[in-house]
């Protein structure tokens, strides 16, 4: 059983302005039945059109999703547009209280919905669902390269999610926005997006340097360590310490997840790999247990 907040047990068993708004000056309509978790949100503008005066929602889904929407639609009342936008979905989390990590998506299926309504009052471009699948997916299509069929979410959707909420894990990714949780044919995908997102791997292709100081060469190997090979050990929920460089020899230990697990020694001669890589051809990778 989750572990519910007081708060967001009270915006379940009572949530606020449940039902729909006639005269909205502003809907969004996010997600499907078929993805588990449906919300429509209405908003309605004063009489001078600059602020939210009353909200009110319909939804399908969870607890989560019933607490996250009521407690969205109390959080955008006497807002701007602008400031509402401003709302993320950690804030919706916070205002409850918090909510497992298993259930973020909930949060982040409000905020997506509130996006969708003020772009459309705005008649500014709309993302697109996605239409050749009849899955229906909980959330708005960015551009990009498709990466969870069966929700059909993309790339662009992923990494903002990612950079946003700042998440390491493939399971992270799971719980915010449900991609890779049903047939798991793009976790390998996530994993690349999270290294790309976290370890900047999609700047321009960099080659080694011919010559390095000594200070250059240890200057050189903290930052490979850092952008390339750190987010990619998150992404498995590892993570590795450098302990001590010296000339061509580099010590690391593993931790978290890559702690005494059976393919460290793989881990380690992929991290020696990337670094004769990008830094100098004759470095040595030792793991240690420090």
């Amino acid at each position: 059983m989750w572990d519910y907040t007081p708060i967001v047990k009270d915006h379940f068993l009572n949530p606020r302005n449940v039902g729909d708004i006639p005269d909205a000056d502003a809907i969004g309509e996010v997600g499907s039945l078929a993805c588990g978790d449906a919300l429509k949100l209405y908003l309605k503008l004063d009489e001078h059109k600059e602020r939210i005066v009353d909200a009110r929602f319909q939804t399908f889904g969870c607890a989560s999703a019933i607490a996250s929407s009521s407690a969205l639609t109390e959080m955008l009342k006497g807002k701007t547009l602008d400031e509402a936008l401003a709302i993320s979905n950690q804030d919706i989390a916070e205002f409850l209280g918090g909510l497992p990590e298993e259930k973020m998506h909930c949060s982040v299926m409000g905020q997506e919905a509130l996006e969708v309504a003020i772009a459309k009052y705005r008649g500014e471009p709309i993302p697109a669902h996605d239409s050749e699948h009849d899955h229906g997916h909980a959330y708005p299509d960015y551009e990009g390269e498709l990466v969870c069929k069966c929700f059909g979410i993309t790339d662009a959707y992923l990494k903002k999610v990612i950079e946003t909420n700042k998440l390491t894990t493939v399971e992270q990714v799971t719980n915010f926005t449900k991609a890779g949780g049903a047939c798991g044919g793009c976790i390998s995908s996530i994993k690349e997006l999270i290294a790309q997102v976290l370890g900047g791997a999609e700047a321009q292709p960099r080659k080694r340097p011919e010559k390095l100081s000594n200070m250059k060469r240890m200057q050189m190997i903290q930052e490979v360590l850092e952008r390339d090979i750190r987010p990619l050990l998150w992404a498995d929920g590892g993570d590795l310490e450098l302990i001590d460089i010296d000339g061509p020899k580099v010590q690391v230990a593993f931790r978290k997840a890559c702690a005494g697990c059976a393919s460290s020694g793989n881990t380690a001669r992929m991290v020696e790999h990337k670094l004769r890589d990008l830094v100098a051809e004759d470095i040595v990778v030792e793991e240690v247990s420090a």
